[in-house]
């Protein structure tokens, strides 16, 4: 009968933790969250869409911008998942890559910029919370995390433009690598 009243006394306890964890995210993090989108959409009205989409259309000219700059800037600007929605702008046959560059570029960097990928926050919030218990400091890690991410995130969309010619190549496919 003990085992039962534990059971229920932890299994309680886990929801009580779980609420406690979610009014500190009320009252920190997603105010936050809240005023980095409010900035980022206004910044976007004040330069111009046409300006952004612009931008877009330079950067797909070579991997590096494809692949590093361009993911980091539509997801700073416009977050996950409209942050995909640059990818557009691509000749047809660096979507892929731009895609697999961008999908991964949302979650590399949420602990430095938590409004690119708020849905996915639990999971930096975790971590942090691991480090803070160590006395370490979370921006430290952060910030190492989304610049291996943004290196291994550059690898993804290049080797996606292997993988995207091979199977052209197999099936016999040909896709425009310039821009209409």
């Amino acid at each position: 009968m003990d085992y039962i009243i534990r059971f229920a006394e932890g299994f309680m306890k886990l929801f009580q933790l779980g609420g406690e964890t979610f009014i500190s995210w009320m009252t920190g993090i997603v105010p936050v969250v809240l005023m980095l989108l409010v900035a980022m959409n206004a910044f976007i009205a004040l330069l111009g869409e046409d300006k952004v989409n612009k931008l877009a259309q330079i950067s797909a000219k070579n991997p590096i911008s494809r692949y590093m700059i361009l993911p980091f800037i539509s997801a700073f600007m416009l977050g996950n998942p409209m942050a995909i929605s640059m990818g557009r702008f691509m000749p047809e046959f660096y979507k892929p890559g731009y895609v697999a560059s961008q999908m991964q570029f949302c979650h590399t960097s949420n602990g430095v910029f938590p409004h690119i990928n708020p849905g996915e926050l639990f999971v930096w919030l975790g971590i942090a919370s691991g480090i803070e218990t160590l006395g370490l400091n979370t921006m430290d890690l952060a910030i190492r995390y989304m610049l291996v991410g943004i290196l291994m995130n550059f690898f993804s969309g290049w080797v996606t433009d292997f993988t995207t010619a091979w199977v052209c190549k197999q099936q016999g496919v040909t896709l425009s690598k310039t821009l209409n």
